[in-house]
């Protein structure tokens, strides 16, 4: 007998499994498919501002705490000590066959107030967990369970699996690259201006870079490069450091090392193996070999080819793909977690009010393709523009400061709004014209559009052009009236943002927190800064370790199965 579910998701990654979660807490019948078997090895680890608080919002607005839980250190009572502190991003710019020179650097500071620091999460624990919580809320997860072909009709959705028939009224493909929909519709294309491929691991006895490079103070930087994502950027690629045992309370000896290179200029190497062009690579670089040089792989190294792939079209009547099933860019910046949860945040209200009205046509769910194809757009011209930028550390040097603005701008947009929102629709409507970065300001898109031309039209190669370029892409930020001091010290040459992030010149009435006249409205509608100081002590107080654990004994919903008296109580 074939069974009857409202909706079907195929994968329990984050994506898969945090939908899962929302739409089984909100009472609908959910099944999801499995091919494999958790724990599982994945990579996506790296967190940043922006997906941690649309986690706090999808807890917030779809009544899940749990979903919060890796948002911030603060949750490592709930998750474990598996997973490491990312306290910044650093960029490390390397020339080959010469010493790192620690002039060229970049260290932007994330900040500790009111949330606690980011985390590296460890993706086979965070994805186990997770699906774990959906089943929780009484999602059926059928792990080891493969999807042979979907049939969709004009009432809903066959799924014919190796374990059985299932039919629901919706179907969500969360299965990324390898996405049944995507090749069943022939949807699949990869004209995008990024082109990588990649070379990973997980390794132990990876040591702080300081420990056989330039120490800490030669940098200036405010932490080591070990307390955070560290990037190693050159010419045509980049290589990622991702400690998971860099904190006291770690648990974890692994640390995540991969390899990003242009193939347009770097070749795969089919006469070695992944491992043996690993380091044959790194050998031209003498501080990364020197950091590397004692590490020890614990599990086979990957290889693959073009990573970057995108849709024609991300939803269709009665089905939709989410997030990386829909496209993936590149780790650079960590931006796609960030895309998955906005696009959850997106699809999962979407259904909500599909089971109301009965409607599950495409044209119901076209936001969702909007969104969706609109943040990888703005997230492959920001990749493909960055490797290019690296080609001449002139061009990165300032390119570097729009990535940053994009990042500080989408952030308080997010935040704002959702310390503001009266509901999930009003948080959803103020959000509408995001796209990734910039916290959908029309002037900075407009800034944005301008740097990005530049730096498509200069040659790395030809100094005179890169001057002239420079030149130009400082006016331009001149010419922003909101630009941080932050921001303009990174372009006078400083090489970090600022630890302390309350500072006097907060208040200035132009290029303070706050600013003014259009910047000030599209972000800050009304509240004055005595009003947002009021809601960021109460976030801090709300978010600290001591009321989360009492939250956890008293509030979270899954603290029901051991006893504790509260499991349909709001969370907000």
């Amino acid at each position: 007998m074939t069974q009857q579910y409202d909706v079907a998701i195929i994968g329990t990654g984050i994506g898969g499994s945090t939908l899962a979660a929302i739409l089984a807490r909100q009472g609908l019948r959910v099944v999801v498919f499995e091919g494999g078997v958790h724990p599982r090895f994945t990579i996506g680890e790296s967190m940043i501002l922006e997906t941690s608080e649309v986690m706090r919002a999808l807890a917030e607005f779809y009544d899940v705490p749990e979903l919060a839980w890796f948002s911030s250190e603060n949750y490592y009572n709930f998750i474990g000590t598996s997973h490491g502190v990312k306290r910044h991003f650093s960029f490390l710019y390397h020339a080959p066959h010469q010493p790192q020179d620690t002039r060229r650097s970049l260290q932007a500071v994330i900040p500790r107030l009111p949330y606690g620091h980011e985390i590296h999460i460890h993706r086979q624990d965070s994805d186990y967990l997770l699906t774990n919580i959906a089943i929780a809320y009484g999602a059926q997860v059928l792990q080891g369970t493969r999807v042979n072909d979907i049939t969709v009709d004009g009432s809903g959705v066959d799924v014919r699996t190796d374990k059985g028939d299932f039919r629901a009224d919706y179907i969500v493909d969360a299965g990324g690259m390898r996405s049944i929909l995507a090749q069943k519709y022939g949807w699949r294309h990869h004209d995008l201006r990024a082109h990588t491929r990649t070379i990973y691991t997980h390794m132990v006895d990876v040591p702080c870079y300081h420990a056989t490079g330039a120490p800490q103070d030669a940098y200036g930087f405010p932490f080591r490069v070990s307390e955070g994502t560290l990037h190693h950027v050159f010419k045509g690629g980049w290589l990622w450091v991702i400690p998971f045992n860099n904190h006291p309370r770690a648990t974890n000896p692994l640390c995540s090392v991969g390899l990003q290179l242009d193939p347009r200029l770097y070749p795969l190497r089919e006469d070695l193996s992944p491992e043996e062009e690993f380091y044959a690579f790194v050998d031209q670089f003498p501080d990364i070999r020197a950091q590397l040089r004692g590490a020890r792989p614990v599990r086979a190294w990957m290889r693959t080819g073009r990573l970057q792939y995108s849709t024609q079209h991300v939803v269709g009547d009665r089905f939709a793909l989410l997030a990386h099933a829909a496209g993936f860019i590149d780790p650079l910046y960590s931006k796609g977690l960030y895309v998955t949860h906005m696009t959850i945040m997106k699809v999962a209200d979407l259904i909500l009010g599909a089971r109301q009205t009965g409607d599950y046509s495409a044209a119901a769910f076209a936001p969702l393709e909007e969104m969706t194809l609109g943040y990888i757009d703005m997230h492959d011209r920001l990749v493909a523009n960055s490797y290019k930028a690296w080609g001449n550390y002139k061009l990165w040097s300032v390119y570097a400061v729009l990535w940053l603005l994009g990042a500080y701008l989408e952030y308080v947009k997010l935040t704002v709004t959702r310390l503001t929102a009266t509901d999930r629709a009003d948080y959803l409507a103020r959000l509408a014209n995001n796209r990734l970065a910039g916290g959908g300001f029309d002037p900075f898109f407009a800034l944005q559009e301008h740097i990005d031309t530049l730096i498509e039209q200069v040659d790395p190669e030809n100094e005179a052009d890169v001057d002239s370029t420079v030149a130009q892409i400082r006016l331009l930020f001149a010419s922003f009236p909101w630009l941080s001091s932050a921001f303009r010290d990174l372009l006078a040459g400083k090489n970090h943002l600022p630890n302390n992030k309350l500072r006097v010149n907060l208040l200035n009435q132009t290029d303070g927190f706050l600013g003014d006249g259009i910047y000030r409205a599209h972000f800050f509608g009304d509240h004055t800064l005595a009003d947002l100081a009021m809601k960021a002590a109460g976030e801090q107080a709300r978010y600290s370790v001591p009321a989360l654990n009492w939250q956890r004994r008293t509030r979270a919903h899954l603290a029901t199965q051991t006893g504790s008296n509260s499991g349909s109580e709001s969370y907000r």
